[in-house]
Protein backbone atom coordinates (compact mmCIF):
# COMPACT_ATOMS: atom_id res chain seq x y z
CA UNK A 1 0.00 0.00 0.00
CA UNK A 2 1.45 3.41 -0.92
CA UNK A 3 2.21 5.77 1.96
CA UNK A 4 -0.60 8.11 0.88
CA UNK A 5 -3.07 5.19 0.89
CA UNK A 6 -1.88 4.14 4.37
CA UNK A 7 -2.28 7.69 5.59
CA UNK A 8 -5.77 7.99 4.08
CA UNK A 9 -6.75 4.70 5.71
CA UNK A 10 -5.81 6.11 9.11
CA UNK A 11 -3.05 3.54 9.73
CA UNK A 12 -0.21 6.03 10.01
CA UNK A 13 0.03 9.74 10.64
CA UNK A 14 -0.20 11.69 7.39
CA UNK A 15 2.40 14.13 6.21
CA UNK A 16 1.46 17.75 5.84
CA UNK A 17 -0.32 18.07 2.49
CA UNK A 18 1.23 20.16 -0.26
CA UNK A 19 -0.60 23.19 -1.67
CA UNK A 20 -1.44 21.06 -4.72
CA UNK A 21 -2.94 18.33 -2.52
CA UNK A 22 -5.00 20.90 -0.64
CA UNK A 23 -6.34 22.28 -3.91
CA UNK A 24 -7.18 18.77 -5.12
CA UNK A 25 -8.99 18.04 -1.84
CA UNK A 26 -11.88 20.29 -2.92
CA UNK A 27 -13.27 17.30 -4.80
CA UNK A 28 -12.89 14.94 -1.82
CA UNK A 29 -14.87 14.14 1.27
CA UNK A 30 -14.28 11.91 4.27
CA UNK A 31 -15.74 8.53 5.06
CA UNK A 32 -18.06 8.47 8.02
CA UNK A 33 -16.82 6.74 11.11
CA UNK A 34 -20.12 5.15 12.10
CA UNK A 35 -21.72 1.93 13.31
CA UNK A 36 -24.99 0.97 14.99
CA UNK A 37 -25.85 2.05 18.53
CA UNK A 38 -23.07 4.52 19.24
CA UNK A 39 -23.06 6.44 22.50
CA UNK A 40 -22.64 9.64 20.51
CA UNK A 41 -22.36 10.62 16.87
CA UNK A 42 -20.43 13.87 16.38
CA UNK A 43 -21.56 15.75 13.28
CA UNK A 44 -19.18 18.35 11.89
CA UNK A 45 -20.21 20.97 9.37
CA UNK A 46 -18.00 19.70 6.53
CA UNK A 47 -14.42 18.50 6.13
CA UNK A 48 -11.69 21.06 5.81
CA UNK A 49 -9.25 20.77 2.92
CA UNK A 50 -6.46 19.57 5.19
CA UNK A 51 -8.59 16.77 6.66
CA UNK A 52 -9.85 15.69 3.23
CA UNK A 53 -6.31 15.70 1.82
CA UNK A 54 -5.01 13.37 4.55
CA UNK A 55 -8.25 11.37 4.93
CA UNK A 56 -8.60 11.99 8.67
CA UNK A 57 -11.29 13.86 10.59
CA UNK A 58 -10.21 17.03 12.41
CA UNK A 59 -6.64 16.57 11.20
CA UNK A 60 -5.56 20.18 10.74
CA UNK A 61 -2.98 21.27 13.31
CA UNK A 62 -4.69 23.77 15.56
CA UNK A 63 -8.03 21.97 15.55
CA UNK A 64 -8.89 21.27 19.16
CA UNK A 65 -11.28 18.33 18.65
CA UNK A 66 -8.95 15.56 19.80
CA UNK A 67 -7.65 17.52 22.80
CA UNK A 68 -11.20 18.45 23.78
CA UNK A 69 -12.35 14.81 23.58
CA UNK A 70 -9.55 13.76 25.90
CA UNK A 71 -9.97 16.56 28.41
CA UNK A 72 -13.77 16.17 28.44
CA UNK A 73 -13.43 12.50 29.37
CA UNK A 74 -14.39 10.80 26.11
CA UNK A 75 -10.91 9.28 25.68
CA UNK A 76 -8.33 8.31 28.27
CA UNK A 77 -5.46 9.72 26.28
CA UNK A 78 -4.97 12.22 23.50
CA UNK A 79 -5.57 10.47 20.18
CA UNK A 80 -3.95 11.49 16.92
CA UNK A 81 -6.32 11.88 13.95
CA UNK A 82 -4.66 8.80 12.42
CA UNK A 83 -6.12 6.82 15.35
CA UNK A 84 -9.70 7.90 14.59
CA UNK A 85 -10.97 4.31 14.21
CA UNK A 86 -10.28 3.77 17.93
CA UNK A 87 -13.30 5.99 18.60
CA UNK A 88 -15.68 3.28 17.40
CA UNK A 89 -14.49 0.99 20.20
CA UNK A 90 -15.47 3.77 22.61
CA UNK A 91 -18.95 4.12 21.09
CA UNK A 92 -18.12 7.40 19.34
CA UNK A 93 -18.77 8.13 15.68
CA UNK A 94 -17.96 10.95 13.26
CA UNK A 95 -19.87 12.31 10.29
CA UNK A 96 -20.36 15.63 8.52
CA UNK A 97 -23.50 17.49 7.60
CA UNK A 98 -22.05 18.34 4.18
CA UNK A 99 -19.63 15.81 2.69
CA UNK A 100 -17.80 18.23 0.36
CA UNK A 101 -14.49 19.58 1.60
CA UNK A 102 -13.90 23.32 1.54
CA UNK A 103 -11.50 25.88 2.93
CA UNK A 104 -14.35 27.43 4.92
CA UNK A 105 -17.96 26.56 5.72
CA UNK A 106 -18.86 29.94 4.17
CA UNK A 107 -18.28 28.31 0.77
CA UNK A 108 -21.19 25.89 1.23
CA UNK A 109 -24.50 26.39 -0.53
CA UNK A 110 -27.82 26.29 1.28
CA UNK A 111 -28.85 23.38 -0.96
CA UNK A 112 -25.84 21.40 0.32
CA UNK A 113 -27.06 21.87 3.87
CA UNK A 114 -30.56 20.77 2.84
CA UNK A 115 -29.21 17.61 1.20
CA UNK A 116 -26.99 17.03 4.22
CA UNK A 117 -29.95 17.19 6.59
CA UNK A 118 -31.77 14.51 4.57
CA UNK A 119 -28.66 12.31 4.56
CA UNK A 120 -28.11 12.80 8.31
CA UNK A 121 -31.72 11.85 9.05
CA UNK A 122 -31.23 8.60 7.09
CA UNK A 123 -28.05 7.84 9.04
CA UNK A 124 -29.80 8.43 12.35
CA UNK A 125 -32.67 6.11 11.42
CA UNK A 126 -30.22 3.43 10.32
CA UNK A 127 -27.61 3.60 13.09
CA UNK A 128 -29.66 4.90 16.08
CA UNK A 129 -26.95 6.56 18.18
CA UNK A 130 -27.90 7.42 21.75
CA UNK A 131 -26.96 11.08 21.18
CA UNK A 132 -26.15 13.37 18.26
CA UNK A 133 -23.79 16.30 18.77
CA UNK A 134 -23.58 19.01 16.11
CA UNK A 135 -20.14 20.62 16.15
CA UNK A 136 -21.09 24.17 15.39
CA UNK A 137 -24.10 26.08 16.64
CA UNK A 138 -24.73 27.60 13.21
CA UNK A 139 -24.88 24.17 11.60
CA UNK A 140 -27.38 22.98 14.19
CA UNK A 141 -29.54 26.08 13.75
CA UNK A 142 -29.69 25.53 9.99
CA UNK A 143 -30.17 21.76 10.14
CA UNK A 144 -32.89 21.83 12.79
CA UNK A 145 -34.54 25.06 11.71
CA UNK A 146 -33.92 26.51 15.18
CA UNK A 147 -32.43 29.99 14.62
CA UNK A 148 -32.60 30.88 18.33
CA UNK A 149 -30.92 27.72 19.64
CA UNK A 150 -28.06 27.99 22.09
CA UNK A 151 -25.15 25.70 22.97
CA UNK A 152 -25.97 22.59 25.00
CA UNK A 153 -28.64 19.89 25.09
CA UNK A 154 -31.55 20.75 22.85
CA UNK A 155 -35.18 20.44 23.90
CA UNK A 156 -36.27 18.77 20.67
CA UNK A 157 -34.63 15.55 19.52
CA UNK A 158 -33.40 15.42 15.94
CA UNK A 159 -34.95 12.46 14.11
CA UNK A 160 -35.82 10.98 17.52
CA UNK A 161 -32.23 11.20 18.83
CA UNK A 162 -31.19 13.26 21.85
CA UNK A 163 -29.41 16.25 20.33
CA UNK A 164 -26.69 18.61 21.45
CA UNK A 165 -25.28 21.72 19.81
CA UNK A 166 -21.65 22.14 20.76
CA UNK A 167 -19.12 24.81 19.83
CA UNK A 168 -17.02 24.16 16.77
CA UNK A 169 -13.58 22.90 17.94
CA UNK A 170 -11.74 24.77 15.19
CA UNK A 171 -8.82 26.82 16.42
CA UNK A 172 -10.45 29.72 14.60
CA UNK A 173 -13.39 29.71 17.04
CA UNK A 174 -12.04 32.44 19.33
CA UNK A 175 -15.33 32.66 21.27
CA UNK A 176 -14.46 29.37 22.96
CA UNK A 177 -11.07 29.05 24.64
CA UNK A 178 -10.12 25.44 25.36
CA UNK A 179 -11.42 25.43 28.97
CA UNK A 180 -14.87 26.60 27.88
CA UNK A 181 -14.89 24.16 24.97
CA UNK A 182 -14.00 21.27 27.28
CA UNK A 183 -16.75 22.25 29.74
CA UNK A 184 -19.39 22.06 26.99
CA UNK A 185 -18.19 18.67 25.73
CA UNK A 186 -17.78 17.30 29.28
CA UNK A 187 -21.46 17.92 29.97
CA UNK A 188 -22.32 15.65 27.04
CA UNK A 189 -19.69 13.09 28.09
CA UNK A 190 -21.34 12.75 31.51
CA UNK A 191 -24.75 12.03 29.97
CA UNK A 192 -23.59 9.32 27.53
CA UNK A 193 -21.35 7.28 29.83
Amino acid sequence: MASRDRARSGLVPARRPTPEQLLAARSLGLRDLIQPELRVLFCGINPGLYSAAVGQHFARPGNRFWLTLQRAGFTERLLHPSEQRALLELGIGLTNLVPRASASADELERSEYQQGVLSLRRKLRRYRPRALAFLGLGAYRLAAGQPGASVGRQVEPFEGVETWALPNPSGLNAHYPIARLVACYAELARTVR
